[in-house]
């Protein structure tokens, strides 16, 4: 009888200190960031054509943002702002520098982060956290200072050259700096076909393991393997970047609801016999990966303390197959990827955590992706380093008031040279100036005109005095001349 008794207080001793360590844990935090996913092509933003149920019950659970921005339109500046709080005046990396070539023997990623960047990862590991990234890096090779496991990150999983994720069936991934061979073939995403191709030629662009479900499966292991400590969790998806690839039991569920014509790769990117499919599948897969992360979190008991985010690195993208008026894909916005209009960097952000955001909440808060290096710290208790951004952590829990600010601002080096500064109930846009460092400004009033179609900068010649004047403060000098646009000294 007493050794019962002894086992029972042990037993009640020890679901105690489970309960303890449960209440003194800080919160996990998960981000899922799309790539090239435009803002109407989730059915909780209007899609009508594609589904994405996983994700809509996201938001239904949750709260949506209507008015929430990536940092820049192009994918490797917006993943640095992103992890480094830093918009594109102040950004290290502000364009898509590439090193190396397609091939696996001129594999060299883009630029790196340099040694000494503060990413948030470092900031939460140093706070406690176990933290991954798994997907898509573009921040530097494992033989650089941009390694992820230099940056941060505990475990990395997926492509460290972005362009290497063109391909969805690569004959690798890395793995903390190690090569991780898949059953593929190589194979050349930028071959085009011929018009009159046989069905049997669209094979070549197919292989046997699929990287989204390689990178999918390491991230659902590290939340497994990590369930009892404070994680942090960072899975920048390549879905729907182009190419259009996807395994052919997710393309059968769409085809025959489109009429479309099949793509041989004229705008470059793998061809495929259902272009259209293709893609509404391939989002609906990252839809089904984004479910089965939420339920793997509620089934762990873990759906309390953690919150769950998910945006897009900007625009949907206009080649490689991909027909962003048939899908609608940025809600009648002005602009696609590349682009500083509403098109290019307007997002989705969905964010759900039981318990702190109320269910079915809806904010037209206007906010930036190098607001979340404030929002992650603020989430996690600790005081944030100096960044460009603020907490929305007041607007996700509705709790207390954000941090006041006049404007955003928005700079991308790339295309013709552009400028954006987000303020108020405005929004004005300078763009060619490669051609023309003074070209004029555009604005346009956001209350009555999101599509930016009436440029009324005439109309206010007294807030486009003051713009300048906010270049000048928030622009500094970039780091390779290919990107100094502004103020170039060359």
């Amino acid at each position: 009888m007493l050794l019962v008794l002894i086992s029972v207080v042990h037993l009640l001793l020890g679901e105690n200190l489970s309960l303890a360590q449960k209440a003194s844990r800080k919160p996990n935090i998960i981000y899922i960031y799309a790539d090239d996913m435009g803002y109407g092509e989730l059915g909780c933003y209007g899609q009508k054509k594609i589904k994405t149920p996983n994700l809509d019950k996201l938001a239904a659970e949750g709260i949506r943002f209507t008015k929430h921005y990536t940092s820049t339109p192009v994918c490797a500046p917006a993943r640095c702002m992103l992890l480094t709080g830093r918009h594109g005046g102040h950004s290290f990396i502000r364009g898509n520098y590439e090193m190396g070539g397609f091939p696996d023997d001129k594999e060299g990623g883009q630029m790196p982060l340099p040694e000494g960047t503060v990413t948030i990862a470092k900031v939460l590991k140093n706070a406690g956290y176990v933290t991954g990234a798994f997907g898509k890096w573009g921040l530097g090779m494992s033989n650089t200072t941009g390694d992820p496991n230099k940056q941060g990150f505990d475990h990395f999983y997926g492509y460290l050259d972005q362009k290497q994720a063109h391909n969805y069936y690569p004959t690798h991934l890395w793995e903390n700096g190690k090569w991780d061979t898949l059953n593929n073939p190589v194979i050349d995403v930028h071959r085009k076909l011929a018009a009159d191709a046989p069905d049997s030629a669209f094979n070549y662009f197919k292989g046997k393991e699929y990287a989204i479900d390689k990178i999918a499966g390491k991230a659902r292991q590290f939340i497994t393997d990590h369930q009892k400590e404070s994680f942090f969790l960072y899975l920048p998806m390549t879905i729907p970047h182009v190419s259009l690839q996807v395994p052919d039991e997710a393309v059968k569920e769409y085809i025959g609801k489109f009429d479309e014509k099949p793509y041989h790769g004229e705008k470059n990117y793998a061809s495929t016999k259902y272009p259209l499919s293709t893609y509404a599948a391939m989002i609906t897969y990252l839809d089904k990966q984004v479910g089965a992360i939420m339920a793997q979190v509620r089934e762990l008991g873990l759906d309390e303390n953690t919150i769950i985010m998910f945006s897009s690195d900007n625009g949907a993208t206009f080649n490689g197959g991909t027909d962003a008026d048939f899908f609608n894909s940025v809600a009648g916005l002005r602009g696609l990827k590349m682009d500083i209009y509403e098109g290019g960097i307007r997002e989705p952000f969905i964010a759900r955590w039981p318990g702190k955001i109320a269910a079915g909440k809806t904010s037209d808060f206007v906010s930036a992706q190098f607001d979340m290096f404030a929002t992650f710290s603020d989430i996690a208790e600790i005081q944030a380093p100096p960044s460009d951004g603020i907490s929305l952590l007041p607007v996700l829990t509705g709790k207390g008031k954000p941090k006041d600010r006049e404007y955003l601002y928005f700079e991308f080096s790339e295309k013709s040279g552009e400028i954006a500064i987000r303020f108020a109930d405005f929004k004005a846009v300078k763009s060619n100036m490669r051609k023309n460092k003074n070209a004029s400004w555009e604005l346009y009033d956001m209350r009555s005109d999101e599509k930016e179609t009436t440029d009324i900068a005439s109309k206010h010649p007294d807030i486009i005095a003051k713009l300048e004047a906010i270049v000048k403060k928030e622009h500094l000098s970039a780091t390779v001349k290919e990107w100094e646009f502004i103020d170039p000294k060359f």
